[in-house]
């Protein structure tokens, strides 16, 4: 079984939190500090800012709550990869460069460097420690939110740790040569007060998280996971079903946490935060709603769901990737719900 915002009036609708002043630097090292050297960069660059005080966008949407889009209002890439929502996560290891292009656009960043590569193109150095940096894209009065996680590289071996969380071992071959197989480069660091984090419009970090108790814990996830889940959401809501979010039972998993459920595959696409288990749940009851209609809650309610990421794939086009779809039955201990993934291949089971 096996995360922006359209507009400040936006920002206020998709979250129920203020944003508040910064939260604490969590990083193994010491955080990130504003340096002198970015702020000179940026008052170079006349359309980059260094923001010290810049903050993720924060706030759980609940299933209940109606539906706010949060498409991208403008043109923005990353590395070459388009953005279609205005909140969009990156995944850096620390040090290494982000391209960022958005023409007729400002950037704000919370730290790391900045060089101009054009009118409207910025390469973002991350900072040299892990951690989580804001940055901010505006244009005519509309936002695009970057959230970017510098990493902490990936542990090697068998008993591989971060601290003393558990992640265990990736396999070092790819399954049949494909690059989603190779193992992930590194792993967020994740403190409690860090989980109300938006990773999409829709999505929170710790919604995504592997089940395995500590603090910190560590966590990975691929944006096109991300992208697909809103992309889906959006089309459940097209479809006549009015919905705030989905909600997810299961996202990332450690190679570790995977075995000690019994789980025996190293290939689960949630060993690389690329798959979800999600199910639909308004009445917040802890399991999946009525979808058909029919009085009962059951698989027949799983396949409803099936069918939306189905035509979702239609909606989205290019930006769907294709992946993993199955819908499972009900058990002694949780309800119905269908397993999603961006594997970059089909498949069903």
């Amino acid at each position: 079984m096996d995360v922006f915002i359209v507009a400040l009036s936006l920002a206020t609708a998709l979250s129920s939190a203020p944003l508040g002043s910064p939260p604490p630097s969590h990083a193994v090292e010491p955080g990130p500090t504003a340096r002198p050297e970015a702020a000179s960069a940026a008052a170079r660059i006349p359309d980059a800012e260094h923001v010290p005080a810049l903050t993720p966008p924060r706030g759980r949407v609940a299933p209940a709550d109606a539906f706010v889009p949060g498409r991208t209002p403008f043109s923005v890439t990353v590395d070459g990869r388009p953005v279609s929502f205005a909140i969009h996560s990156v995944l850096v290891l620390p040090g290494t460069s982000v391209l960022v292009e958005s023409p007729g656009a400002t950037l704000e960043f919370g730290s790391g460097r900045v060089s101009a590569r054009g009118e409207g193109r910025w390469a973002w150095e991350a900072p040299t420690t892990s951690g989580i940096v804001p940055l901010r894209i505006v244009r005519d009065g509309s936002v695009v939110e970057l959230v970017a996680f510098v990493l902490h590289p990936r542990p090697r071996g068998r008993l591989a740790t971060l601290g003393s969380y558990r992640i265990g071992e990736y396999r070092e071959t790819p399954l049949r040569g494909r690059p989603e197989y190779l193992p992930p480069e590194g792993f967020i660091e994740v403190h409690a007060v860090d989980e109300d984090i938006r990773v999409s419009p829709h999505v929170t970090l710790g919604e995504i998280l592997c089940k395995q108790p500590g603090d910190p814990r560590f966590a990975t996830f691929t944006p096109d996971l991300l992208e697909k889940l809103e992309w889906v959401l959006e089309e459940m809501n097209a479809s006549g079903y009015s919905v705030g979010a989905l909600t997810v039972m299961s996202g990332f998993r450690t190679p570790w946490y995977n075995r000690s459920i019994g789980n025996t595959t190293d290939y689960s696409r949630h060993l690389w935060g690329d798959a979800a288990d999600v199910f639909v749940d308004r009445d917040g009851n802890g399991g999946m709603d009525d979808l058909n209609g029919d009085g009962r809650v059951n698989v027949a309610d799983a396949r409803v769901l099936v069918d939306v990421v189905e035509r979702a794939r239609d909606r989205a086009g290019s930006g769907f990737k294709a992946g993993g779809l199955s819908a499972y039955r009900p058990n002694a201990v949780r309800g119905p719900f269908v397993h999603v993934d961006a594997r970059g291949e089909p498949a069903r089971w």
